[in-house]
């Protein structure tokens, strides 16, 4: 009994970091955090072998080390002015061993706060980086984009440099016809940023299409003619991820079946009826509104779903062909109306005016609002760079 009391007295006294294990405890994001919880270099080095990467191994420090000089260039790129890049202090850009950053980012007190502001901004980037380079979806991208867009081919027509949405039955008109083939590599990384899962899995806009037709109850016709296809059912869709901001299907409904007769009676496509319905259906709608993307727009409306597909890969060389794996990868596919679809382009609604947004929201979470009220007014001058 001596011996156990002697050996528990030898311990180090009891302590506990209460905002690291706060975060830990309440599920807050690795990229709102001000500082970490390592002691010293040895510590670092630890966390970084867990973390996956082992830097007594040259391989291991020669991933680590190119990670962090992309992520110095892209906050140098992207979150500061050329002034401001030369605020950064050398020992973080210039770290000949990147884990002492992991040190830094645990200083606390006024003599640290300097570099463990920079640190915890270049960090957070090799975060996301590091998960945008092991996810293995992406690595197989080419055959996703294949066989994602073979689906996709098999409803759209083109005829006389027109396009349509056809199942068969029912053939749509397409104002516009869009593709997302795939975001860039920073694209990815700045909505990694601005994201609170900070996880490259949960980029759901990889790859996706956006129909363009000139009414609303056109976007509601090809739901339906999606459907009827089978690229959407119930059991594909994740249900979490839809956002309808253009269509209030109660009004819709309403509409609809005071006309239905005259669409069934029409001869050739109706597209004066369906102009006539979406003027009655602008008078009588409820706006609709979702507040889950703070980086949206007054004005931008779209019916936007998430689409499950089974992409099959086939079997690595010398197996068999019942070694076929497969997995579901999530798309989008994005409905707008005319309107809807002008108002997009311009003023608030825009794509350009949401990357702003975005690029503002990320910075402020990157740096933090230490770094960014040192680095005022110089921020200013900030701009979009090549988002």
């Amino acid at each position: 009994m001596t011996h156990l009391h002697a050996t528990l007295a030898s311990k180090r006294k009891f302590s506990i970091n209460w905002t690291y294990l706060s975060a830990i405890t309440q599920g807050r994001s690795a990229i709102d955090l001000e500082s970490l919880a390592l002691r010293n270099l040895h510590d670092a080095h630890q966390f970084v072998r867990e973390y996956g990467y082992d830097l007594a191994q040259p391989a291991g420090r020669a991933i680590v080390a190119r990670v962090h000089a992309e992520a110095v260039a892209f906050i140098g790129a992207h979150f500061l002015t050329p002034q401001q890049a030369a605020a950064m202090p050398a020992a973080v850009a210039a770290a000949p061993d990147p884990a002492q950053l992991l040190v830094y980012a645990s200083q606390h007190g006024l003599h640290g706060a300097s570099l463990r502001d920079w640190s915890c901004a270049v960090l957070k980037v090799m975060h996301a980086i590091f998960y945008l380079e092991n996810n293995l979806k992406l690595r197989h991208f080419n055959t996703i984009r294949a066989q994602v867009f073979a689906t996709l081919d098999s409803v759209i027509r083109h005829e006389d440099g027109a396009s349509y949405l056809s199942d068969g039955d029912l053939c749509l008109p397409l104002l516009h016809f869009d593709r997302k083939h795939n975001k860039g590599r920073e694209s990815i990384l700045l909505k990694l940023l601005h994201k609170a899962s900070y996880v490259a899995a949960n980029i759901h806009d990889h790859l996706g299409v956006r129909l363009i037709f000139h009414t609303r109850f056109e976007c509601l016709l090809a739901l339906e003619a999606l459907q009827r296809a089978h690229l959407l059912s119930i059991t594909n869709l994740d249900a979490a991820r839809t956002r309808n901001t253009l269509l209030d299907l109660a009004a819709a409904k309403q509409v609809f079946v005071q006309h239905r007769a005259q669409l069934e009676r029409a001869h050739g496509y109706p597209a004066a009826l369906l102009r006539q319905m979406d003027a009655e259906l602008a008078r009588i709608a409820h706006p609709q509104t979702q507040a889950d993307n703070a980086h949206s727009g007054e004005g931008f409306n779209s019916l936007q779903v998430t689409v499950r597909k089974m992409i099959h890969l086939p079997p690595e060389p010398g197996q068999p062909a019942s070694y076929e794996q497969g997995f579901y990868f999530e798309y989008e596919i994005q409905l707008m109306d005319q309107a809807a679809y002008e108002r997009s382009q311009h003023g608030p609604a825009s794509h350009a005016a949401y990357k702003q947004r975005q690029l503002a929201a990320a910075r402020r979470r990157v740096l933090g609002a230490r770094l960014c009220a040192a680095l005022e007014p110089a921020a200013a001058g900030l701009t979009e760079h090549s988002f």
